[in-house]
This record gives structure tokens, sequence and C-alpha cells, in this order.
């Protein structure tokens, strides 16, 4: 009953941009954090960003701060992730997950997921 779903995800050239987005069903985002993962072949799956539901907190692993921008918008129940100036090692399945106490950077937390949409970068 409670769902998120993503969408955007595709080929890109290395230094390209994509737009990721994470529409939630069954629940409003007001009280809720919203993270991305992503999971490339044969590695764990690894915390990319997330956002807090109130005070407009957001994190980055350090391998996407500044390429990647995380934001909201409560009124679509949608959450965004713009990613720029990608790199090969950026593929990777990427999902959202939804939760109200959550450990930013990691999946603690974290009690509803997506499906997962694919990101691959390449030439």
């Amino acid at each position: 009953q409670l769902h998120l779903v993503e969408s955007g995800g595709g080929l890109v050239q290395p230094g390209g941009s994509l737009r990721l987005s994470c529409e939630v069903f069954g629940f409003t985002l007001d009280y809720y954090a919203i993270g991305w993962f992503r999971q490339a072949p044969g590695k764990e799956r690894e915390g990319v960003s997330a956002i807090s539901s109130r005070t407009g907190y957001t994190y980055y692993t350090d391998s996407v701060k500044g390429r990647f921008t995380i934001s909201r918008d409560n009124a679509k129940n949608t959450v965004y992730l713009l990613m720029n100036s990608l790199k090969p090692e950026d593929t990777g399945v990427y999902y959202c997950a939804a939760g109200s106490t959550p450990v930013a950077g990691t999946a603690e937390g974290y009690d509803y997921w997506g499906q997962g949409t694919q990101v691959t970068v390449s030439s």
C-alpha cells in the first residue's frame, strides 16, 4: 500500500546529466525523510544522498558532493536527485527509500523502498 516509484534513469555520456524522480504513494512527505541509494554490479548498496522532512538538512556521500543535488516537493510527494558531471563510476541501480527516523548515509531506518532505476554512464 505504501510504495515509492523511481524514474528518470537511462544512458548518458560521461559529463552529462540526469534527473531522477521518486514519487511516493500512500503517505505524504511531510514527516518522512527520503534517501537515495545506488548499487553497482559486484558492490554493496551505497547511500548517495538524503533529505530531511522538516529542517531541510541534506546529506551527500563524498564522491558526489558538488555534482548531485537533492530536493523535494512535498505538494507533489516527489523527491528529485539532479546528477551533473556524471562519471562511469556513477553507474548502477538507483533506489529511493523513505523513513521517519533514518540515519543519513546508511540504510538504517528506511522502511519503504522503490523498485530502482538503472543509470548507465558510458561513452
